[in-house]
């Protein structure tokens, strides 16, 4: 076993080279490797890169663009000395723990991704494996990073937090509590570090160009996907464009000769909710459905093959996740725990069952909530998942054959739901 831990903290020499260069046609970027003088415990300072890539057996490096830009359609990068990710220095590193690998650093690249359209209210993201787990909206920090934690408190263990406002001593003592491995944001008040430090393998980053985030919101930057024979597939990344009530459209459709309309109109509080779900949806690998209410996730599904199978998925997860946060508030003990000490006869079995109760009679916190669907339902069968939960609106891209079997469902509901469509698929893969 020691062996296997090993593993883990064996920190790689990496064979990339210190500069790269990419030309595109006559257009020339200069890029320069990140590396960090990192202060050991005898004192002494080791310039190191990134820990290593998605595994501790792949060599990995980290670039930052320092001369050029690009012009290629819409793609602007953001200008070096304004940077994010590739521009953390050391000064900014204001706790190292364990200094970053891949996975940390393209889970805050994520979560940027992400936060940059949540700038009018504090918010908190919670990513793990370059997914968000739990993402919440609020007037103060701490209530905001308190929801997105308790929207999946399994997942966040091990998690990179995403915040963007300074940490107050409030949502430090909250983050001190779990495990994470990372926290990112634009500042740190006082004696918030002090309060985190009780963490010592915690990375906490101070990132001062979130407070930016909004001016860069329709930056495109080049994407890379490299293949297995050599290959390079390059795209312009994608672009939010639904950022009001005024982006979307009515969900309407015409088939056969008949038109078809969404008897019910969104309410604010439903808008609200549509437009913070399409934020995350931004950041979720597809195909994806979320369920949104009250500015926070309840449950998010992703990366499934088929659309009914991720909205069952991501309702699966929310009573899984509310049955877990129902037994750490009233026993201080994970919902799986609590099943062991009752199969091995320590706890009574009348414990679970209360919380079983519960579960079924909130349905998992979900009437009421908002469905958030990637891309259109190419069956009405989607939709009907979540309006048999209690969904009260649905949001999706439209421009399915079928629009009028999801209409007709939004429609003989009771009570009926809401429906407007993007005109804009958000796949992300």
């Amino acid at each position: 076993m020691s062996d296997l831990k090993k593993m883990y903290t064996t920190i790689l020499g990496d064979n990339f080279p210190m500069d790269m260069s990419i030309t595109f046609g006559d257009q020339k970027l200069v890029y320069r490797k990140r590396t960090w003088g990192i202060t050991m415990e005898d004192g002494t300072i080791d310039e190191r890169g990134i820990r290593y890539g998605e595994n501790p057996d792949q060599e990995a490096a980290l670039y930052e663009l320092v001369n050029g830009n690009l012009t290629l359609g819409k793609c602007e990068f953001i200008n070096p000395g304004n940077g994010l990710v590739s521009a953390i220095a050391v000064e900014d590193m204001l706790q190292v723990g364990k200094h970053p690998g891949k996975i940390n650093l393209t889970d805050v690249d994520n979560g940027l991704n992400i936060i940059k359209y949540l700038t009018d209210k504090p918010a908190a993201v919670i990513l793990k494996h370059n997914n968000p787990c739990g993402a919440a909206t609020d007037d103060s920090l701490s209530v905001a990073y308190r929801k997105a934690n308790r929207c999946d408190r399994i997942a966040a263990f091990g998690g990179a937090v995403i915040m963007n406002r300074a940490v107050d001593t409030d949502t430090a003592k909250l983050m001190a509590r779990n495990y994470l491995e990372v926290v990112c944001a634009p500042d740190f008040e006082d004696g918030s570090l002090e309060i985190l430090a009780a963490r010592k393998n915690l990375r906490v980053i101070k990132m001062s160009g979130i407070d930016r985030l909004a001016d860069f919101e329709k930056f495109r930057f080049v994407d890379f996907k490299s293949l297995i024979d050599g290959g390079i597939i390059a795209q312009q990344s994608a672009v939010n464009s639904i950022r009001s009530i005024d982006d979307m459209k009515p969900a309407t459709a015409t088939r056969k000769g008949v038109d078809y309309k969404c008897d019910r109109e969104p309410t604010q509080r439903e808008i609200d909710d549509m437009l913070f779900g399409w934020a995350i949806e931004h950041g979720v690998t597809s195909n994806s459905v979320l369920y949104i209410k009250d500015g926070c996730t309840v449950g998010i599904g992703t990366g499934e093959q088929d659309r009914v199978g991720v909205a069952e998925i991501a309702v699966h997860k929310a009573y899984i996740k509310y049955a877990d946060i129902l037994s750490f508030d009233a026993h201080k003990i994970p919902y799986a725990d609590l099943c062991l000490e009752i199969s091995q006869g320590t706890r009574n079995i009348e414990e679970k069952k209360v919380i079983d109760a519960k579960v079924q009679e909130d349905r998992a916190n979900l009437p009421g909530s908002v469905m958030i669907s990637d891309a259109f339902f190419p069956f009405r069968d989607g939709a009907d998942v979540g309006i048999d939960q209690g969904v009260t609106a649905i949001l999706q891209a439209g421009g399915s054959m079928r629009d009028s079997d999801t209409i007709d469902a939004c429609n003989e509901a009771d009570p009926k739901v809401a429906m407007m469509f993007t005109g804009q698929r958000s796949f992300k893969h």
